[in-house]
């Protein structure tokens, strides 16, 4: 968890800054992490990071756009040189509040960072929980809750949400349990399709959440929300094949799942996280394949290593995450080369 004084100093920027602008990650984890500070401070704007894997340098044209006076930077584990060049240029703070194992070198100088992996007492925590000791509010346990499953995290105040809401969630241990299978992980699901659709309805969706206080809100489709809602029903239609074909396709004895899709709709981690939930025992790598290039999310034991392992030497080959959750990006030529090596046949 960050320390006291981390909790004191990121309070300061929030409060010093008029205009704050939240650049945060394109899921759940990220955007519950944005609505948890906006709901603290009560001002600022939101906008979803959508690059992969980093956060690149288009987004310093949303930096002119919206003009702030200082940038906060949520779950996102690489940002290129370029933008915090531009962002420097233009003299303007950053705060950037992150979770993932990363190189310390890359940080510039003039960047607040935050991360409990480099404190003294070691801890990962999705930054959903970190915003969460920000913004102590109860009422808010289960935004912060939503935020923590969806990244398969368990938190200790997911007790407070159980609390207020009780015909919302259930008695369970497993983030993962919670998230397929109650009305709170309904949420942390819609939030996640929600955030693949065109910006307009996600600014739009945005500007709902950052007023709704209690999760009923969200759950009844009301005109407030209805495009969420639609979008929600369009992506889990698309989840349901996806998951239905991936499943017949898994084989008892193999160790790993290697499941590839394409289309105009991107929902790999969403896919991986369902596969593992399956088949917690197996190696799950979900590949999607747009034009030259295959996005792949991975799950299971040491899957950092495995992948990291996989694209060693691949030309353009990125990845990088958690130790059991990982996102690369290879060439479609050397997809073949990866799976072999993932598969250890190579």
């Amino acid at each position: 968890m960050l320390t006291k004084k981390q909790v004191s100093e990121i309070r300061e920027h929030l409060q010093h800054a008029n205009e704050p602008l939240f650049l945060f990650d394109n899921d759940p984890d990220g955007l519950c992490s944005f609505l948890l500070l906006r709901k603290y401070v009560g001002k600022g704007k939101g906008f979803p990071i959508r690059s992969f894997p980093e956060m690149n340098a288009d987004y310093f044209r949303r930096v002119q756009e919206l003009n702030p006076d200082c940038v906060f930077i949520l779950d996102k584990p690489v940002v290129s040189k370029e933008f915090f060049d531009k962002v420097h240029e233009a003299n303007l703070p950053v705060v950037w509040i992150d979770h993932h194992d990363i190189d310390r070198k890359t940080i510039p100088k003039f960047v607040n960072y935050y991360n409990p992996l480099f404190n003294r007492k070691k801890s990962g925590e999705p930054v959903t929980a970190l915003c969460y000791q920000i913004n102590p509010d109860k009422n808010l346990a289960w935004l912060a809750s939503v935020g923590c499953v969806s990244d398969h995290f368990m938190p200790k105040f997911y007790k407070e949400a159980r609390k207020l809401y009780p015909d919302l969630t259930i008695d369970s241990e497993d983030p993962f349990d919670i998230f397929y299978n109650s009305q709170l992980g309904k949420i942390a699901r819609m939030f996640s399709f929600a955030l693949k659709d065109k910006t307009t309805n996600v600014i739009n969706m945005l500007k709902f959440l950052m007023n709704a206080n209690t999760p009923y809100e969200v759950l009844e489709d009301s005109s407030r929300n209805r495009l969420m809602h639609y979008r929600f029903g369009q992506v889990e239609a698309r989840f349901q094949k996806l998951t239905g074909k991936a499943l017949s396709s898994a084989k008892p004895k193999d160790k790993i799942l290697f499941f590839q899709y394409g289309g105009d709709l991107s929902i790999s981690s969403d896919l991986a996280n369902f596969l593992s939930y399956k088949f917690p025992e197996k190696i799950v790598a979900v590949v999607y394949v747009l034009g030259l290039k295959a996005n792949i999310s991975v799950r299971g034991e040491k899957a950092r290593e495995k992948v990291l392992k996989a694209i060693d030497g691949l030309p353009g080959a990125t990845g990088g995450g958690h130790e059991k959750a990982v996102g690369a990006q290879v060439s479609v030529n050397d997809l073949e080369t990866f799976r072999k090596r993932l598969e250890g046949r190579a």
